[in-house]
């Protein structure tokens, strides 16, 4: 259904992974979808190839219009006329921006299991300049369009490190600081009704992370930890957060969600939206995840076990609460 038929969308850093399965599950929506990356046709970043052509071409075979935009997310000055391009373009109409360009995969990949200390201090940019830096530069020129419509979605990507100890410090901290910047932005947004929101997909395949899960399971075989990982138990492919977030669009009160987590998964089963495959993947506070999680032997009969999920009280009791008083 084409029910974003008329919106306008930008996704930051969709060339591969997650930012190119949610743009093209906004142009299957119907939406004319704006997309950045730093490369326009054919690159390689760590043995994994990814364009913006590739993207703009995947998203037409659904039926989808896409403009890709050639962007460093380093370089605010590129961002500044990536806006002013959409802005002089569609007539001051932006009604979705997904804040997703990240290029700290790589850099989080070589400093796993290694002490913070034991890494550059460099990991830290790596990890949060392109990537939380620059999601609050686009939202500001986002921002700057939207509240003077008084409509708008902006969609930050974070993850569940943001709660709880994941990879390393920098990419841990960075995702808590997301949560935290979707939050904020909505409480002076919210006057203008532009919505922000923090979206958590699940343990998501992407051309880098399952080349990262496959090195991590040859490294450490024998154990547990990585088990869930070595069998893709209850993955998600990168559309579902692009099916999640084009359902969240095109809510008729979605001002109602922000300043709150979304959680991909807990979407998906709301707007009763299925995966790639077919699949309709868990949430990761849900017993039919967590269970199954813990003992392997429940993993092909996991749809006998109840869609219930933990309530964040508990979660939090095990969250890295911070600050602490």
């Amino acid at each position: 259904m084409k029910h974003l038929e008329g919106k306008v969308a930008l996704v930051t850093g969709a060339t591969r992974g997650i930012g190119r399965g949610i743009a093209i599950g906004l142009g299957e929506a119907g939406a004319t979808v704006y997309i950045t990356g730093r490369s326009l046709n054919n690159s390689s970043s760590g043995g994994v190839s990814g364009s913006l052509g590739e993207t703009k071409s995947a998203i037409e075979e659904v039926s989808g219009v896409c403009i890709p935009v050639q962007v460093d997310h380093s370089d605010d000055q590129q961002v500044r006329l990536l806006f002013d391009r959409i802005q002089d373009e569609q007539n001051g109409q932006l009604d979705l921006l997904v804040n997703n360009a990240y290029s700290g995969v790589q850099a989080v990949k070589d400093a796993h299991g290694q002490p913070f200390w034991d890494s550059e201090p460099s990991l830290w940019d790596a990890s949060n300049n392109v990537g939380l830096r620059s999601h609050y530069v686009a939202s500001v020129f986002a921002a700057r369009m939207m509240t003077k419509r008084n409509s708008g979605l902006i969609c930050t990507i974070s993850s569940w490190g943001g709660m709880s100890y994941i990879f390393d410090i920098a990419y841990g901290v960075g995702k808590a600081a997301c949560d935290r910047l979707a939050a904020n932005m909505a409480v002076e947004l919210k006057p203008h009704n532009v919505t922000s929101v923090s979206i958590w997909p699940g343990i998501v395949g992407t051309e880098l992370f399952s080349r990262f899960a496959s090195e991590m399971n040859q490294t450490n075989a024998t154990e547990k930890n990585f088990s869930f990982l070595s069998d893709r138990y209850n993955w998600e492919t990168p559309l579902l957060t692009g099916r999640a977030i084009a359902a969240l669009a095109s809510e008729p009160n979605v001002i109602s969600r922000t300043g709150r987590v979304q959680i991909v998964a807990e979407l998906a089963k709301k707007y009763n939206l299925v995966d790639e495959n077919g699949d309709q993947p868990a949430s990761l506070r849900s017993l039919r995840f967590v269970l199954p999680a813990v003992l392997p032997v429940l993993r092909k009969y996991s749809w006998l076990i109840p869609d219930i999920k933990v309530p964040w009280s508990l979660l939090l009791l095990n969250a890295l609460s911070s600050p602490k008083i």
